[in-house]
């Protein structure tokens, strides 16, 4: 089983290269980001012709979270990430197919720092970290899979010395993503390339992409059933050089049937 992440930037707006990345990688499960679009602008029409189910949550103009299936319907578990009743940003979803419980998620970018953005982002990682203790304990095979907006390490950020400053690279936020890491889950694209430099992301400006200037931020962490059956993981670099592509591009891991 093929599990893929892809941050699409605006999902009406890149719908063709969304629909051609299905057609050519044929993922089994597609978390997405940044739909931008309200519930019902989502183009679920298109994703069916694809050859795919969906559940989505969507929110005007920011945020949104949808996963895609072609191995089965995505029964929903829960919309939006527990532990605050007055948070209404459309940023996590969650379902069970086939056998795995996928948790689909967008987290916050937290510029500027410091700032009211920045503790959001700190108290929405506390969220997660406390939801993810909840899904380990399950015991179920579980993948979070999304746009963290945290690159883990210096060898995930092109010249990090130039983002010291920033809230995808600050200490307290790397910190949190290795206490969610301490919990039992694998970062999957890493254990498979632990010494490469690779990236998920280029911004649109300074040639970013031509240079690999790129970061790492997009990821998905397995838990310990699906760990064992890890069998590759890779990001779909080119389809960040089609035209109209998304700043982020897919990254995907191959599940065994067994371990």
């Amino acid at each position: 089983m093929k599990i893929a992440t892809y941050n699409v930037n605006g999902i009406n707006g890149r719908l063709p290269v969304l629909l051609r990345w299905l057609a050519e990688s044929a993922p089994d499960i597609a978390c997405l980001q940044e739909l931008k679009a309200p519930q019902e602008k989502f183009p679920i029409a298109a994703i069916e012709a694809a050859g795919y189910e969906a559940i989505w949550h969507g929110q005007k103009s920011w945020n949104g979270v949808a996963i895609l299936s072609r191995v089965g319907t995505p029964v929903e578990t829960r919309r939006g990430l527990p532990g605050d009743p007055d948070d209404l940003h459309s940023r996590y979803i969650e379902a069970a197919v086939n056998g795995v419980l996928v948790a689909g998620l967008y987290l916050p970018n937290g510029n500027p720092r410091p700032g009211p953005k920045f503790d959001y982002k700190l108290a929405w990682f506390d969220r997660l970290i406390a939801h993810g203790a909840e899904l380990m304990a399950s015991g179920m095979p579980v993948v979070i899979a999304g746009d963290f907006n945290v690159m883990p390490t210096e060898r995930d950020v092109y010249k990090p010395e130039r983002w010291l400053d920033d809230a995808l690279f600050a200490p307290e936020v790397r910190a949190a993503f290795f206490r969610l890491l301490g919990q039992g889950w694998t970062d999957a694209l890493r254990t498979r390339h632990p010494d490469e430099t690779i990236y998920t992301f280029w911004d649109y400006f300074r040639n970013a992409y031509p240079r690999n200037a790129g970061l790492r931020i997009d990821h998905l962490l397995l838990s310990p059933a699906l760990t064992a059956r890890l069998v590759d993981a890779q990001v779909d670099k080119d389809v960040r050089g089609w035209e109209k592509s998304s700043d982020h591009a897919p990254v995907w891991a191959e599940l065994a049937d067994k371990a």
